[in-house]
């Protein structure tokens, strides 16, 4: 998972993983349901570009596959990090012990033998460890450039190590969220030009710099991706811009959490629509620096394309026209080409090749200070990412923000002329072009995960809608009685039954033979009295009806 995917997925590694419901914000509707049901999903203009949300949803069914396919051979699938650098800001001791937060390393065999031999041959050249040195950096450089010259770090097959989520939460993830954010604090004067002896200690503490107050909401949870002014000032565009980069890639790293999240019941991994509608659909200015992004880094590899188109990704090795391992590779490396020549096409067609116009910005009278503040801002952020405690989230994190730096560099410090292959053959090493492509690649599948979120949620609504249907139909039709039917006494009842009829026999019995006593007497009293005629009369009657009296 992405450096910053992990990170993003701090707090929600909690959250249940049941079916969503429908939001209730409309604007939440309106990322998820497409254009066909009226709503927006987004679109119209791209803030701060000079293209449409629909232009680059159409561009990306063409561009993800060939984006997807280019990343997987050899020349784009390996790239060498140093994944345990010391953080130069806090002492960072919050290592994920998660199995999901390890790396795999590539196969030695695997790694052309050029790239050894060239890293063999160069010369080492020391750096300073404690915070950030002008060593790291050249002058052009918006952030620290890993280097296959150099003995440090390891080469990594990015397909074994997939961004995904990784459980990495907590206190560490948070800081590193903070610090990133924190560094949107830019300054007008000279003296901001200079490194901030505060950084490690307003990092550290769970407040913010007193430099400009910002706030973040809901950060503390993990996910905030908004900034909220807590102070009346103007904000300049490239302050602007920095936040829409840092965003856009925090957002896009929330959703390859989201579409790649495990389910820590049965272990399987599958998108999470939940995750989305909770990360991103609720707050579609999160989505939109997402394409923002996009369009940025795909102005970058436009601007750059002849330079791109001429640079060697061979892997094949040298001088070996009879091997046929080594004529297999130069077959996948003539692909490569082809494919990477695809993109390219893709990223100067019309529409996008000026999406974004590097001319808009830095363009005042503080424009030498403002780039110079951006740059170092962003060089910061290059080596917060040494703070993760997350090998994995390290990993793409590191490569990630050398993707966007790279992009600023050839849209900000380089003219044509630089951009020249002929003149400048050795301007971008390896790793910044293996960068470039595979974080176009992420935010591209990015993209890619939206829509497939949209169709999953269209299933569930159409599901539930079926579902509350049918409980109305139910509902409204008029209930029947059932006929009831007499069913004959179970067998084992019989015995219960004949034993009370018994009891009432008995008692009938016993009621007759004291009744006759008593009938008796009181016959002998009406024979004494007036009425002696008519009680002779009844008692003949009775004993004609009744004999068994025996009156």
């Amino acid at each position: 998972m992405r450096v910053a995917a992990t990170l993003a997925a701090a707090a929600f590694a909690a959250t249940s993983l049941a079916g969503p419901s429908r939001p209730d914000s409309k604007v939440a509707r309106n990322v998820l349901e497409g254009k066909a049901e009226g709503y927006c999903s987004p679109s119209g203009p791209i803030e701060f570009t000079h293209c449409m949300y629909e232009t680059v949803e159409a561009l990306n069914a063409d561009l993800y596959p060939k984006l997807h396919r280019l990343v997987q051979y050899p020349f784009f699938r390996h790239y060498k990090v140093d994944l345990y650098r010391e953080c130069p800001f806090w002492y960072e001791n919050g290592f994920c012990m998660n199995r999901a937060c390890g790396v795999e390393a590539a196969d030695e065999s695997e790694i052309p033998e050029k790239w050894r031999a060239q890293a063999l041959s160069e010369v080492q050249v020391s750096t300073e460890d404690d915070g950030i040195s002008s060593c790291y950096f050249r002058e052009q450089d918006y952030c620290y450039i890993e280097d296959d010259a150099t003995q440090e770090g390891q080469y990594i097959d990015l397909s074994l190590n997939p961004e995904r989520f990784t459980g990495y939460a907590g206190d560490s993830a948070h800081r590193v969220w903070r610090a990133i954010y924190e560094e949107n604090c830019f300054g007008l004067s000279e003296a901001a030009l200079a490194p901030k002896p505060s950084l490690a200690s307003a990092v550290a503490g769970a407040g913010m710099s007193g430099q400009a107050a910002w706030g973040f909401s809901k950060l503390s949870e993990g996910w905030g991706t908004e900034m909220v002014k807590t102070q009346e000032e103007d904000t300049c565009e490239e302050k602007r811009l920095y936040y829409r980069v840092i965003s856009g890639l925090h957002a896009s790293i929330s959703i390859h959490i989201c579409h790649d999240y495990l389910d820590q019941q049965t272990g399987e991994w599958s998108p999470n629509l939940q995750c989305f509608v909770n990360r991103l659909a609720s707050h579609p200015e999160r989505l939109s620096n997402v394409y923002f992004n996009a369009v940025l880094l795909l102005r970058a590899a436009a601007r750059a394309a002849p330079y791109l188109e001429a640079y060697d990704i061979g892997t094949a090795p040298i001088g070996r026209l009879l091997d046929p391992k080594a004529r297999a590779q130069q077959t996948v490396d003539a692909e490569a080409r082809a494919s990477l020549k695809e993109v390219l096409d893709l990223a100067t067609a019309d529409g996008m090749a000026n999406g974004f116009d590097e001319g808009d910005f830095f363009t005042g009278p503080d424009a030498i200070i403002l780039k110079e503040q951006f740059k170092s801002h962003f060089r910061n952020v290059s080596r917060i990412m040494d703070c993760v405690g997350c090998d994995k989230c390290r990993l793409w994190g590191k490569l990630q923000v050398s993707g966007l730096g790279t992009a600023l560099k050839i849209l900000f410090e380089l003219d044509e002329k630089a951009l020249d292959p002929k003149i400048n053959p050795d301007l971008l090493q390896r790793s910044e072009v293996v960068a470039l492509f595979n974080t176009l690649h992420r935010h591209s599948e990015s993209l890619a995960a939206v829509d497939q979120f949209r169709k999953m949620y269209a299933e569930t609504q159409a599901a539930e809608s079926s579902a509350a249907a049918h409980r109305a139909e139910t509902t409204s039709r008029p209930r029947r009685r059932k006929a009831r039917t007499l069913t004959p006494p179970p067998e084992r009842h019989l015995g219960v039954i004949g034993s009370v009829i018994g009891v009432i026999v008995s008692g009938a019995e016993a009621v007759r033979r004291s009744c006759v006593g008593c009938l008796d007497l009181c016959w002998r009293q009406l024979d004494k009295g007036p009425v002696r005629d008519a009680a002779q009369a009844v008692r003949r009657f009775a004993g004609q009806v009744i004999p068994r009296l025996d009156l």
